[in-house]
């Protein structure tokens, strides 16, 4: 399968589309930076009173459940909705799933009210939603999940699903696919799968194909810190040095492209 990951890298530095954030408030600065790095536009806004308008003008809503109260879940909904009449694209990351009912109850009642484009999550998260228990602590995840749980969370609620860890798994139901960059020191970054979701968002704004889009997310992110890694000495160097790397994307970075695509 082609994915011409460096004319899309180049879509969205062109069209610069806005990204709308939902986004926990531990990440929503590192967020807002690697969303500008791939050079789409992000706005972080969250209160009820303006989500809806906001939704509605975004190119790509992105909904991260990561801090948790009523008017968080108000708002998310109200988002999700106005993207939905709007043809904009709904990424949902289900933060902590498994960890409390809240949480739990939260992303099932996202999933049942907002029609949603892409679930992403970590190994844990994803499997308590397709029904695996005791596999998520706090916000970390007990274990790696598969491509098969993969397509059954794309079958049951109707989703693109991408599962991060050691190797990311994506389904759409139909076409899968295994992707394996990276490096473990992103799990000393606090944050840095819902940073992912930034770039997999940006991504998703200018291609409707959202197996691809999340893909093209996850290479991009992954190898930009294969990189940093090479000049860090640890987390903190790597999380400001990732950064750069994704501003500095060039065409032959996406040579080191680790991908297996499953029909």
């Amino acid at each position: 399968m082609m994915i011409n990951y460096w004319e899309d890298l180049q879509r969205i530095r062109s069209k610069r589309p806005l990204i709308h954030h939902l986004m926990n408030y531990v990440v929503m600065n590192d967020a807002a930076n690697v969303t500008l790095a791939v050079g789409a536009s992000p706005i972080m806004a969250h209160a009820r009173e303006e989500v809806e308008e906001l939704a509605a003008k975004a190119d790509a809503l992105y909904i991260n459940i990561g801090t948790l109260d009523d008017r968080w879940i108000e708002s998310f909904l109200l988002a999700g909705k106005a993207a939905n009449k709007n043809n904009v694209p709904v990424l949902l990351d289900p933060v902590g799933a498994g960890a409390t009912r809240l949480r739990t109850e939260t992303v099932l009642r996202i999933l049942n009210e907002v029609e949603v484009s892409v679930l992403k999550g970590n190994g844990g998260e994803m499997m308590t939603l397709a029904g695996v228990v005791g596999m998520i602590k706090g916000v970390d995840s007990l274990g790696e999940a598969n491509l098969e749980i993969a397509e059954r969370l794309a079958r049951e609620y109707g989703v693109t699903a991408v599962i991060t860890g050691p190797r990311d798994y994506v389904s759409d139901g139909k076409r899968g696919a295994i992707v394996s960059n990276g490096t473990p020191m992103l799990q000393y970054i606090t944050g840095s799968g819902c940073m992912v979701g930034s770039v997999i968002a940006s991504f998703m704004a200018i291609n409707k194909d959202l197996l691809i889009a999340s893909v093209e997310g996850l290479v991009t992110f992954e190898i930009a810190a294969e990189k940093a890694e090479k000049k860090s000495s640890g987390p903190a160097s790597l999380k400001v040095n990732l950064i750069d790397e994704l501003y500095n994307m060039k065409s032959s970075d996406y040579e080191l492209a680790k991908i297996e695509f499953k029909e």
